[in-house]
Formats: structure tokens, C-alpha cells, sequence
């Protein structure tokens, strides 16, 4: 009886463990592979939009991530070579009310504890680590994947959450990973070494040529997140390696002392060297589908990784609910419900690492933009992004 089997997760990441939570919610069994000898993130801070606490609510951990969340009072953006200030959106009680929850930024550790909680809680997901999942195959009432010694396990579904170099995705589809040639530094410093003159609670960024620095506190003000992004000089390959101080000093000559004293507090840096790829108008292949990063690889410019992966396991589960977890209908719907609006934050990303990185003339229309603009207008402008719920998920196609 195919109605025993289990649903299979690839990847037990941020997106892993959400598609877990969402799945058990829908009465489902679960097993969550994962090739790494533990289930954990590594990383540093990430920033979440109201979105991101109505997917955690519906997931059943509000409570938890809220708990270990910072909230912020705005967004800022500066201009990195003489400080003037391009916008600055407050996050407080009007944003608040505006999208029915609030702006706050984590630890990635953290987000993915409260996931990883909330899954052991439910005594329904079984996770078995060093498994690489390899091979899939699957016929007309479920699916089996093999791992690299050969293992067979069968399920009623694959949800594919392996992350940017999924290997469900490889085996479905098969896309080259765009490399963007931008390179991100990340590192996380105490408070007691972070200059209290950038001591603000807000999610901050510093925009330069072709560069740009942000910085947040993280776990009540103990820590603060560092990260900087440079256009390399050289030919990027895609991954993540140890950093050098050095090289970072090498692409922040030009801008303004008060950013630039951001890059000489890390002892160690962890080095990404980023990629994307194109939207794809298909990712659900029988009862296999993706989800997160291995759906919709994105820049961070948009700041929704995260958040799309969590969005994903939601609209995942209301699809199910609303088809009486009819698999095949299910995943087609969440399909339809998800391509449009994960491709429009991949292509948003791109752009706005534009704007950001913006020079000569093109850097002045950009210190332009936004001037004099209410709060209210700035509010507008984000409904698309931060107005997603529960209730509105399945309309998004």
C-alpha cells in the first residue's frame, strides 16, 4: 500500500526541514537524507521578511524563531563613498500592521534549529545522515532513490530540497549554474569588537562600485553579521572557501572610512563565490518535484533564500490539502503556484545587485531614486514580496 510509504526529502537543510513540517502536518510519514555525517547549517545571518514568520506559523515553530530572532527597527542604505543616505525604511509597528508580522534578522543556525526542533517533535520524520541520495526512479504510485552504496529506498514522493547542486535537479533537468563573478565574504563578530558608531538595530548596507558591505546585529545584540560583496577581478569557480583578508582590503580602497573599518574586523572570513541559475518553467517530474535553493538558486541581493525555501514548504502543504493529498495533482499545483513568483526574486536579484553596485552616472540615478519617498510608498512597493501568507499561496501562480 502505497499510503504506508513514506514521503522522501532529499537535503536537510532550511528547506529539508520545512518540507518536513509541512508534510507531517498532512498526516504524512517522513525520511529526511542528508549527506553530511549531522543534521546542521553553517553560514552566518540572514534577513526575514514578514514572510518568512507567516510561513514559520503555519509550520507550527513561530514561537521558536521568533524567540531567537532580532527585530529590527529599519532598513537602511548608505552610499559607501560619502555616507549620504539613499532610503531608509522604519520596520517598527506601521510595517507591522502593514504586513501582519515583522522584519528581523537571524542567525542561519538558528532558523534552522527551530525547523529541526519542530520536526523531532513530531516523532514522524526519520533522518538518516552520510546518505547521498544518487539515483531515482519511480513509476506511477511511487518512488525509489538509491545512496552511493547502493541502498534502495522507496517512497510515495521525492521532495528534492538538496540544495544549489542538487542532484535531483541534475537528474531531471541537468542546467549549468550561472557563476556571477560576484564574490561574498561572511563573518559573524562579537559586540564587544563591532564599533558602536554601526551599533544600529537596523539591516544595514553600505552600496559602492561594483562592491557592497551590510551589517546586522544577531542573537540579541551579542554578535553582529558581517558580509561583504565584491565584483572579482578574476574567473570565479562556484563554492565556498577559507578568505583573505587581504583580498578584501584589495576591492574597498575608495570608500569612506566609517564602512570601511567593517572589513578589518574579521580574523577569518568564509569566502562564497556566487551562483545562480535561469528560471525554469518546470520542476515537478512525476512525483518528484524541487524545492528551495535547488528549484530557484538566487543571488542574496533580494535577501530571500531562506524565505522562498520556507514559502515553498508551505504552498507545498496547502496544495496537498486542497487536492486530499493527491500527489500528482498536488505537486503540479504547487508548481504552477511557485515558478512565476521564484523566478521574479532570481531575476529581482540580479537587478538589484545592479543597483546596488551601481557607478559613475548610473550610481548617481541610483542615490536618486528613492528620495522623498514616504514610508507608505516604500510599503506599496514591498506588498508583492511581504504580503504572501497561507491564506494567499496558492494564488500566486
Amino acid at each position: 500500500m502505497t499510503e504506508e510509504l513514506p514521503v522522501l526529502v532529499a537535503g536537510g537543510g532550511i528547506g529539508g526541514l520545512a518540507a518536513a513540517l509541512a508534510l507531517v502536518r498532512r498526516g504524512f510519514k517522513v525520511q529526511v537524507f542528508e549527506q553530511a555525517p549531522e543534521i546542521g547549517e553553517i553560514g552566518a545571518g540572514i534577513q526575514l521578511g514578514p514572510n518568512a514568520f507567516h510561513a514559520f506559523d503555519a509550520l507550527g515553530v513561530g514561537d521558536k524563531a521568533r524567540s531567537r530572532s532580532v527585530f529590527t527597527d529599519y532598513m537602511v542604505m548608505h552610499d559607501a563613498i560619502d555616507e549620504y543616505q539613499v532610503g531608509k525604511i522604519p520596520t517598527g509597528e506601521a510595517f507591522r500592521q502593514r504586513f501582519g508580522n515583522p522584519y528581523a534578522v537571524i542567525h542561519r543556525v538558528d532558523v534552522h534549529l527551530s525547523l529541526l526542533e519542530g520536526a523531532q517533535e513530531t516523532g514522524r520524520v526519520e533522518f538518516r545522515t552520510n546518505t547521498r541520495i544518487e539515483r531515482i526512479e519511480q513509476d506511477d504510485t511511487s518512488v525509489t532513490v538509491y545512496d552511493q552504496n547502493g541502498n534502495a529506498y522507496r517512497g510515495v514522493a521525492l521532495i528534492g530540497a538538496d540544495g544549489v547542486r542538487s542532484v535531483v535537479r541534475q537528474q531531471y533537468v541537468n542546467d549549468p549554474p550561472r557563476v556571477t563573478g560576484h564574490v561574498v565574504y561572511r563573518a559573524v563578530i562579537d559586540k564587544s569588537e563591532f564599533p558602536d558608531e554601526l551599533k544600529w538595530n537596523a539591516a544595514s548596507i553600505w552600496v559602492g562600485p561594483n562592491c557592497h558591505l551590510v551589517h546586522y546585529p544577531l542573537r540579541g545584540g551579542e554578535q553582529y553579521n558581517v558580509v561583504v560583496t565584491f565584483h572579482s577581478r578574476n574567473k570565479e569557480e562556484w563554492g565556498v572557501t577559507e578568505g583573505s583578508p587581504e583580498e578584501v582590503r584589495s576591492y574597498f580602497q575608495d570608500i569612506c572610512p566609517k564602512a570601511r573599518q567593517l572589513i578589518d574586523l574579521p580574523k577569518q572570513w568564509k569566502r562564497w563565490a556566487t551562483a545562480d541559475r535561469e528560471p525554469i518553467p518546470q520542476w515537478t517530474f512525476g512525483r518528484v518535484t524541487l524545492l528551495g535553493d535547488a528549484a530557484h538558486p538566487t543571488t542574496q541581493y533580494m535577501a530571500q533564500g531562506a524565505c522562498m525555501a520556507l514559502e515553498d514548504a508551505v504552498t507545498l502543504g496547502e496544495a496537498l490539502r486542497v487536492t486530499g493529498n493527491d500527489w500528482p495533482k498536488a505537486l503540479d499545483l504547487y508548481q504552477r503556484s511557485r515558478i512565476t513568483r521564484t523566478a521574479r526574486i532570481v531575476l529581482s536579484g540580479r537587478e538589484m545587485g545592479r543597483i546596488y553596485h551601481a557607478k559613475g552616472v548610473e550610481r548617481l540615478v541610483r542615490n536618486s531614486l528613492w528620495k522623498g519617498r514616504p514610508t507608505e510608498r516604500f510599503y506599496d512597493a514591498m506588498e508583492w514580496l511581504y504580503g504572501w501568507n497561507i491564506g494567499n499561496c496558492l494564488a500566486q501562480g
